[in-house]
């Protein structure tokens, strides 16, 4: 079954297409001849999720999912937040995005570094929407460690482990992360839901 994931970000398509198995064949908007942006103009991680699924589901009538996540630091008062993908500023840079969150947690000692990752996905299935959340919580680091994963992974250290979200398999980063919890969520009602 084909189904829209309103992003441009190849790596998350992967990370999905992960979880959701081979009944579901994911979709990007460029597969259908769309290469614009895809809004998120609100200031809740909740609300640019359904923005964003909406906004594909009105162009092409087509069942669809978005995520958003945010980056929540407790000694920062829970930035980056929503702002997380364009922390340092445009255009989105994610390793200028890790020195200005090092750069602002300088001295702040590992006790006190507890955040947590939050993610929504929001579906639009025939014309009716559905969200679903995931949370992982853990520490940023001091510095960087490890090369897979994308945007904080090399600096987020989820509680209980003694590695980041970069020096993990994809299988294991699914297996306890913010949108691998959101993500099964979502295949859960698919695999429910939708009519095969």
């Amino acid at each position: 079954m084909d189904i829209v994931f309103a992003t441009g970000n190849a790596n998350k398509l992967v990370e999905a297409q992960r979880v959701l198995g081979e009944r579901f064949h994911l979709l990007m908007p460029s597969d259908l001849g769309y290469s614009g942006e895809i809004p998120e103009t609100h200031d809740t991680i909740y609300e640019n999720a359904v923005e964003k699924a909406l906004f594909i589901w009105n162009k092409f009538q087509k069942n669809c999912f978005s995520d958003d996540t945010g980056l929540e630091v407790d000694a920062l008062g829970g930035a980056p937040g929503v702002n997380s993908a364009r922390y340092a500023g445009e255009p989105k840079s994610p390793p200028d995005n890790i020195r200005k969150l090092l750069k602002e947690l300088e001295g702040v000692p590992d006790e006190k570094r507890t955040a947590r990752f939050r993610c929504v996905v929001a579906l639009i299935e025939d014309g009716v929407l559905h969200t679903f959340e995931g949370i992982c919580e853990g520490h940023i680091t001091t510095s960087l460690h490890g090369f897979d994963g994308f945007g904080y992974d090399p600096v987020f250290r989820p509680l209980g482990m003694d590695v980041t979200l970069a020096e993990v398999s994809i299988e294991e980063k699914n297996a306890l992360s913010h949108r691998g919890k959101a993500m099964k969520k979502l295949l859960c009602h698919l695999s429910a839901n939708l009519r095969q």
